[in-house]
């Protein structure tokens, strides 16, 4: 067949557009001729670069968290959108905003992810499978797990395996886009998970390493780290355990964030440089290039690291009894950030000077995935374990040049003492999964999610530990009004968007 390129056409219903997606190398066919033209592992390959969601979640989950304070009215993103998502979301209200950062692109560009990882399940089974095309079948399956798991976790209540046959979901599309507009139900957040683990099962075992660039598709450990965070929200801790210990490897302290040697030493641009990098940070096992604005205002937008925020997670000492490594910018808390984002701005008119603005995103990371297995340690009992993990990550992200230290220059092993003497009046219920948390495991899981607070600040990942652990929020603005968001809160769910509304997506209750 000749070999020209194309456009494939995929209709994405549930976001009630039609996305273009640009594919080289692909016959150009209509969208119902679209199976036979994608005929080799070549072109799956290409399709399946478009199967991770582009979109920013961070910059609507973070201010919706407690890693956010109000700034007060000096504070200004200088984007009449950004400064409306950013207060809103502060305050849970729904946005139904369909600019970049946005609930409404993450959700449009989740789907149109999944359209593409479906695309590719079909263009396998027309070529008739085999064992030359099960790693693509395996990327293809966890692309589509990955998404669908997103958008439950955003859209959805925390999975709760009493209520989640009830919970309203997201529609889980198994088939590609034939038609406009279709017609989809929510489900239940059972049936989602139920899924998301059906296509774990199958697709892992068949995921390789054969690419040029890892972090950027799921290779063995991105799709074990997945996994691990998927059965954590599930509270299946040896199967965390499991996948995380082969996300990590037999030396898991080489393959961790050094804050202390890699990032302390250099410059805001050289730290940045290191933390999005897709190749020189071994932390690194999933990153995205996204559509995005938020590297122009997570800086400087009023609801997001003020003093108070600064103050609790990075001005005081942590466990090891020394400073983080983390190196808060600015002059004040009007532009306190962490060096995390870059802009790429891809010139479309050079004469009009327009582009798109993009932002690499870290998804998945051995820092995270490390958290994870000391968490299910913590919960199966195995509290030495959970120690071990604890302490190589306080270890590689606190200052060692802390004169306190003694010896100096030496930061000192966290001990069961430490978490202990830390956390042990943390009181019970502050915490409230579906599971039961041990007396004795409490200290642990405290310490914990306190360091993933800290760690992952401004990576969005404290809200899903939020909503899994069912922790209260509260917001107080600069007049000293304070807002709290409930345990059974329903803004805990985002709303879905407008536009699946208006075509039969039943709406989340307010």
């Amino acid at each position: 067949m000749k070999n020209i390129k194309f456009n494939i056409i995929i209709w994405v219903s549930l976001a009630s557009v039609s996305v273009l997606v640009a594919c080289n190398d692909i016959l150009d066919e209509a969208p119902d001729n679209r199976i036979e033209s994608i005929d080799t592992a070549e072109k799956i390959e290409e399709l399946l670069t478009g199967a991770y969601p582009d979109a920013a979640y961070v910059s609507f989950l973070e201010p919706m968290s407690d890693n956010a304070g109000d700034k007060g009215p000096s504070a200004d993103t200088g984007i009449d959108y950004a400064t409306t998502l950013n207060q809103r979301m502060y305050f849970w209200e729904d946005m139904n905003d369909v600019d970049e950062d946005s609930p409404t692109n993450y959700w449009n560009r989740a789907y149109k992810a999944i359209a593409q990882a479906n695309q590719a399940l079909a263009s396998i089974e027309a070529l008739g499978g085999g064992a030359e095309l099960d790693y693509l079948k395996g990327e293809a399956l966890i692309c589509r797990a990955y998404a669908h798991f997103m958008l439950v976790s955003i859209f959805s209540k925390a999975y709760n395996p009493d209520t989640a046959d009830l919970d309203l979901g997201v529609p889980y599309v198994t088939e590609p886009e034939t038609v406009l507009l279709g017609e989809y139900e929510r489900g239940t957040v059972k049936a989602v998970y139920d899924n998301i683990q059906k296509d774990i099962e199958v697709g892992l075992p068949l995921v390789k390493d054969n690419y040029n660039v890892k972090a950027y598709h799921f290779t063995i450990k991105a799709a074990n780290a997945f996994a691990s965070r998927f059965y954590l929200h599930k509270g299946e801790w040896q199967k965390v355990v499991d996948h995380s210990t082969i996300a990590l490897g037999a030396n898991p302290i080489s393959v961790l964030r050094d804050w202390e040697s890699q990032y302390r030493p250099k410059t805001y641009d050289e730290q940045v440089q290191r933390y999005r990098s897709s190749t020189a940070e071994p932390a690194n096992l999933l990153v995205v290039s996204a559509e995005s604005l938020y590297n122009r205002y997570h800086y400087s937008a009023r609801y997001q690291l003020n003093s108070e925020v600064a103050s609790q997670l990075f001005f005081s000492r942590n466990l090891t009894g020394g400073r983080w490594s983390f190196d808060v910018y600015g002059s004040s808390d009007l532009y306190y950030n962490l060096p995390k984002f870059e802009e790429y701005f891809k010139v479309s008119n050079q004469a009009a000077g327009t582009g798109t603005a993009y932002v690499t995103y870290v998804l998945l990371s051995t820092d995270e995935v490390l958290l994870n297995r000391a968490e299910a340690y913590a919960m199966l009992g195995q509290l030495d374990n959970a120690l071990v993990d604890i302490s190589n990550s306080y270890l590689l992200k606190t200052a060692a040049n802390d004169p306190l230290f003694d010896p100096p220059g030496v930061p000192k092993n966290i001990t069961s003492s430490d978490i202990t003497d830390g956390y042990g009046n943390f009181p019970q219920g502050i915490y409230e999964p579906f599971y039961t948390i041990t007396d004795t495991s409490l200290p642990y899981i405290a310490a914990i999610l306190d360091l993933k607070q800290t760690i992952f600040y401004n990576d969005g990942l404290r809200w899903f530990d939020i909503k899994r652990h069912n922790i209260e929020v509260r917001h107080t603005d600069i007049l000293g009004n304070s807002f709290l968001l409930t345990k059974d809160d329903s803004r805990r769910q985002v709303q879905i968007p407008e536009a699946a509304q208006s075509f039969g997506i039943q709406q989340n209750p307010r």
